[in-house]
Order: structure tokens, then C-alpha cells, then sequence
């Protein structure tokens, strides 16, 4: 997979742009240091492109030698990856004799984002409905494909491709989240997707590229290069400050509800500052009054090997013995022979009680009030 340009108006950070379109020409300012974590994205977007083309049967060299993230867990995703697109390929045959698959289709969506273009991870087109299926293999952030700016533009510039030639009615956008157990799709109309390229998403994009529009903070944020500068994600957080922390028993009920809110972006925002002040002064800035100083550190061996023969030679054993993680065991079994051994002997305690907002998924915790009240 060849390396891949970005735009200003990326596909990838639609969702930041479009709700604070200035982030766009600020973060031009920012050098892009990557992290492990999209190196290790695209590693695995590296080995989907060439299980999904084996799977298909075209020729694909076998990148795994030059992949630095390579392993089992990203095999495995890589291989579930390809399994679900070629049954979406099989699910268009029903109805299209020669629906088209696409890899890493370069789209081009400049008609309603200037210079605005993107990859799409894979395109499945056939006759009134075209799918996209977009590959996440982060496991922090469930993503959803509801309303998402993302496929959303790949859409357009695939429409712009591929709409004269097959008589597209209906768009099917699905990321395939297989590390967090994610597989989310929704479906759009093509005429309610241009009616909202045309006029929501033409008219932030256009406040984007020229730099003007309001600064918002929110969710998007976490992914923006000046995360931890920004005085409108400061001003956002430090509106807190306005309940002086005063102890819970004196805050009202509605005012707790409004704090757990905001806590997670809180602590976000207050952890990128701190980041971001030390690595500045890494790098030579002084920060009044503060300092930089060499923290803790622990011992340890410089051979381990050498420490471990050097034991043995005085009479010892260097060795701890310890039996392998839940995980790990069933990597080793394999899952079939896992349950088969160890079923009986497996068991899964109730998590930590955990406050969510009511949209997250998970059921409602019977509590203790509950249970008292269940008795009469």
C-alpha cells in the first residue's frame, strides 16, 4: 500500500473540521509526530488490503515481512476483515450480475470540500446500492457509521466515480471494528446525501479552508493538534470551576449529574496540558514556577541472562513459576480445545460498578436499593 498524501479537509478529520472549522488552519501550525498507535493502524490496514485481495483472488505480494505491529490478534482481524467484504460481495451478486470491488480507491469529494480527497478502504458497487466498508482497528473509541463525516465523504467521491456507470440509489456505509466487537452500518439515500453535502458540509468546508468560523470543543477534540493550547477547550472545562468544588453533600443533584459530564474531558484536557508542558520543557522552555527534574526509576538487570547463570552457579533458582493469563492460555489451546479443557474451570466475576450515561449499551447494575425494594 503506497504511502498515503493528506489533505487540509481530510476525510479522516471531517468530524473535528466540521464542528470547529478553524481547528483546520491551526493545526497547520502543529509538525505531525504520529504515534504508535497509527503506526500500528496502518500496519493492519496493510495486511487487510492483502488478505481481502487473496481472499479475492488477486495477485498481492505478502507484506508481513516489513509489518512492525504483525500479530496474532491483527491476523485474526485482518482475516475476519476480509471474510465480512466477501460477503458483501456475495450479498450484491444476488442481485447484480457484475458488481465491482474496489481497494484502497482513491476518491476525490473537491466538488463540495475544496482539495478535499481521500482512501476508501474498500467499495463493493452494484447495481441501486453501493457499499463502503471502512477498516478501524483502534480499541479505545467505539466508532459508529451512524451520520459519520467520514464514510460519508468517501460516498461522495465514490458517487463521483462510479454513479454515471451503475444507477446508484442508495449508499451502505459500515466500519468494522473488530477489536472493540464493532460492526456499525447505516444507510443513506444518494439524494439525502447530496442534500447534505450541499448544504451543511459545503458550507462548514468552505469556513474550513478559509480559516473563519467559531472554535467548539467536544468530543472531537482528543484527535486535534492543538488540544492542549486551545482557550476554547480551556474556557470549556474550566466552566466547572464555577461549582468551586465545593464537597458533593453541597452540590445538588442536578449539578453532580452536570460534573460527571464533563469529568472525562476534564481529565483529558487536564492530562494533554500536562503532556504537552513537559514536553516542552524538554525541549528548553521554563515554565514560571516550575522545573524539570529526573523522576523515580527502578532497578534492573542489564543481562538478565548473565544474572540468571551467575544464581544458578551460587546454588539458586533465579526462576519464578506462573500460569499463563486467561488470554494467553487460549492463544496457546487454541479456542476450541480452550473450552473443551478449561470451561468448567473458568468464571468471570462482576465488573467494578461504573457510572456510563444512559445511552451506553450496557444494562443497568441491580443495586442495593433495588434489592431492598424487591423484598416488599
Amino acid at each position: 500500500m503506497p504511502p498515503k498524501a493528506h489533505a487540509t479537509l481530510s476525510a479522516s478529520s471531517s468530524e473535528r473540521w466540521l464542528n470547529c472549522p478553524p481547528s483546520a488552519r491551526l493545526c497547520e501550525n502543529y509538525e505531525d509526530r504520529g504515534s504508535d498507535y497509527a503506526a500500528e493502524g496502518t500496519d493492519a490496514h496493510t495486511l487487510c488490503e492483502f488478505r481481502l485481495k487473496q481472499a479475492l483472488g488477486m495477485l498481492a505480494e505478502d507484506p508481513i515481512g516489513n509489518l512492525s505491529w504483525y500479530n496474532t490478534e491483527m491476523e485474526e482481524c485482518a482475516q475476519g476483515y476480509a471474510a465480512y467484504v466477501v460477503e458483501l460481495l456475495e450479498t450484491a451478486k444476488q442481485t447484480c450480475s457484475d458488481p465491482v470491488v474496489m481497494i484502497e480507491q482513491r476518491v476525490d469529494f473537491s466538488r463540495w470540500v475544496q482539495d478535499g480527497f481521500g482512501t476508501a478502504d474498500c467499495i463493493v458497487i452494484a447495481d441501486g446500492v453501493m457499499s463502503i466498508c471502512d477498516y478501524k482497528h483502534g480499541k479505545g473509541v467505539e466508532v459508529s457509521a451512524v451520520g459519520n463525516p467520514q464514510m460519508r465523504l468517501y460516498a461522495l467521491g465514490a458517487l463521483e466515480i462510479f454513479d454515471g456507470i451503475y444507477d446508484i440509489d442508495q449508499v451502505c456505509m459500515t466500519i468494522f471494528q473488530p477489536r472493540k466487537g464493532n460492526v456499525s452500518t447505516d444507510v443513506i439515500d444518494k439524494e439525502a446525501l447530496l442534500e447534505w453535502a450541499n448544504g451543511d458540509l459545503a458550507e462548514k468546508a468552505k469556513l474550513a479552508y478559509e480559516g473563519r468560523g467559531d472554535f467548539h470543543c467536544g468530543e472531537w477534540c482528543r484527535f486535534c493538534k492543538a488540544k492542549a493550547e486551545c482557550r476554547e477547550r480551556a474556557a470549556a472545562n474550566l466552566e466547572l470551576a464555577r461549582y468551586e468544588f465545593e464537597a458533593p453533600v453541597l452540590l445538588e443533584n442536578h449539578e453532580i449529574a452536570d460534573i460527571l459530564g464533563k469529568i472525562d474531558a476534564l481529565t483529558a484536557w487536564a492530562n494533554d496540558v500536562k503532556e504537552y508542558a513537559l514536553q516542552q520543557a524538554i525541549n528548553g522552555k521554563e515554565w514560571p514556577g516550575w522545573k524539570l527534574v529526573e523522576g523515580r526509576s527502578n532497578r534492573k538487570y542489564t543481562s538478565e541472562a548473565v544474572v540468571a547463570a551467575t544464581v544458578e552457579r551460587a546454588g539458586f533458582d533465579p526462576y519464578e513459576k506462573k500460569i499463563l493469563g486467561v488470554t494467553a492460555m487460549q492463544k496457546l489451546l487454541g479456542k476450541s480445545r480452550f473450552e473443551e479443557l478449561l470451561a468448567p474451570y473458568i468464571e468471570k466475576p462482576q465488573g467494578k460498578p461504573t457510572l456510563v450515561p444512559d445511552s451506553d449499551k450496557r444494562p443497568a447494575m441491580n443495586t442495593a436499593k433495588n434489592d431492598f425494594m424487591e423484598e416488599f
